[in-house]
């Protein structure tokens, strides 16, 4: 069972989601406007939090930025906007996946079983700490150390360092970390990947022509592997 936090404005969805997740399992709680929803989400550290875009007092996309600068909790966006580049910036503003309007209770359901597993609370314990020479990703908590110091990641740099390291040592593509970390299909977005890997580099203390862990095999992807001693 998920703790999730629904900010939705619509009292009809609002109350039909509720009724299908708790169904499904879930504890849902729910909020009818972005900043009662940026309360509730602070007091009752949620799961999982869905949040529509079309709030009344405030821009979902703005209450994403603002969660996004306090917390790590998972966001599925559910919106109607279904341009692809509006998808992209939201990916890249920290949300975890997002569903169009109209969806299906089983649909979304779906969605949040697939984003808690891929590192939230619903992470096996099992590959809770994945370890590449002195580098530690921690899943659970969503934290990173290198030789011991904290290095501080958006929620997108953890996401794209984390399937990698689940992959250390293999080349892993772009076409994958697209479909697999931002969950886009892979075409001219793809230079996203490519800024997010600089940034990445830069908070390794490395650069794609002097590499430690992130190595580029051009044409073919990424390899995130142990330095050489």
């Amino acid at each position: 069972m998920a703790r999730l936090l629904l900010i939705e404005d619509d009292p009809a969805i609002r109350s039909t989601l509720l009724r299908a997740l708790r169904e499904r399992g879930h504890a849902v709680a729910a909020s009818p406007a972005a900043m009662d929803g940026l309360q509730t989400a602070l007091a009752d550290h949620p799961d999982l939090i869905v949040l529509d875009l079309g709030l009344p007092d405030l821009d979902g996309r703005e209450l994403l930025r603002m969660l996004r600068a306090v917390s790590t909790v998972p966001v599925i966006v559910a919106t109607a906007r279904d341009e692809e580049t509006e998808m992209v910036r939201l990916l890249d503003a920290g949300a975890d996946d997002y569903v169009i309007k109209p969806f299906t209770a089983a649909q979304l359901d779906a969605r949040i079983r697939a984003v808690l597993r891929r590192g939230g609370p619903g992470a096996s314990p099992t590959d809770s700490d994945l370890v590449v020479g002195e580098l530690r990703i921690d899943s659970r908590a969503r934290e990173v150390t290198l030789a011991g110091a904290p290095i501080e990641l958006t929620p997108r740099e953890f996401d794209l360092l984390h399937h990698l390291a689940q992959k250390a040592g293999q080349v892993v593509t772009k076409r994958e970390l697209l479909t697999e970390v931002w969950q886009v299909p892979y075409g001219s977005t793809d230079k996203t990947v490519d800024v997010h890997l600089s940034w990445l580099r830069r908070k390794l203390g490395e650069t794609a022509q002097e590499p430690r862990y992130l190595h580029t095999v051009r044409g073919v992807g990424v390899k995130l592997s142990e330095p050489a001693s």
